[in-house]
């Protein structure tokens, strides 16, 4: 019996090793930490929630599934044409794989909407605030700050961003990075026999305009 039960535990820590996780460079995540308003008053843009959006990628030991999530609102704020601020709403019963149809699709989706993932009718809501933004290595790179808050878990994680566009009219930038879902307690671990990645992919488009 002890050889069965050291097998079984050998079996489960080969399969987690094999569900590896999405493309991406983790975000580095610490406490939450308090938002204060830009130092200057800066020019404000409104999200426009159409051009912009959020795909993610969650990864298992048999493969991956890919879809989206909508963003509601948000707003960027610049000064002496640099961004210096701004936040997002994202509506969490909207998400949804773009890789299934039919009742695979309908499984899905209602699966994480539902307690094990991401809670909606709890939760209906996840934010992005701004903390501070430096300077990358190239001209129109940014090391973004900010607290992210899901299932009402608020952490704050930076990760580089690459602003595409920036004018009196628009902003446009682009962001892709990890999280380990756990450190906001989505911590379904799967089938025994399908474990599913720790971190999740967030590839995040914003255009902001006046």
């Amino acid at each position: 019996m002890k050889k069965i039960a050291l097998l079984a535990i050998a079996a489960s820590v080969v399969l987690a090793s094999c569900a590896g996780n999405p493309e991406g460079k983790k975000a580095e995540t610490t406490d939450s930490v308090e938002t204060t308003a830009p130092a200057v008053e800066g020019v404000a843009y409104t999200v426009d929630a159409a051009a912009s959006k959020v795909e993610w990628t969650g990864t298992k030991v048999t493969g991956a599934h890919h879809g989206v999530i909508n963003i509601t609102s948000g707003s960027l704020t610049t000064d002496t044409g640099k961004i210096i601020g701004g936040s997002f709403v994202l509506d969490m019963n909207t998400i949804s794989s773009t890789d299934l149809e039919g009742e695979w699709k309908e499984k899905l989706d209602g699966h994480l909407k539902n307690e094990d993932f991401f809670d909606v009718a709890k939760f209906p809501e996840a934010k992005f605030d701004i903390t501070s933004i430096a300077a990358g290595a190239a001209a129109d790179d940014v090391k973004v700050s900010g607290n992210l808050t899901i299932k009402g878990v608020s952490k704050n994680i930076s990760f580089d961003a690459k602003v595409l566009e920036l004018t009196d009219a628009v902003v446009k930038v682009n962001a892709d990075f990890n999280i380990a879902r756990e450190d906001w307690g989505v911590s379904y671990s799967g089938k025994e026999d399908d474990l599913i990645s720790k971190e999740i992919n967030f590839k995040v488009s914003l255009t902001a305009k006046k």
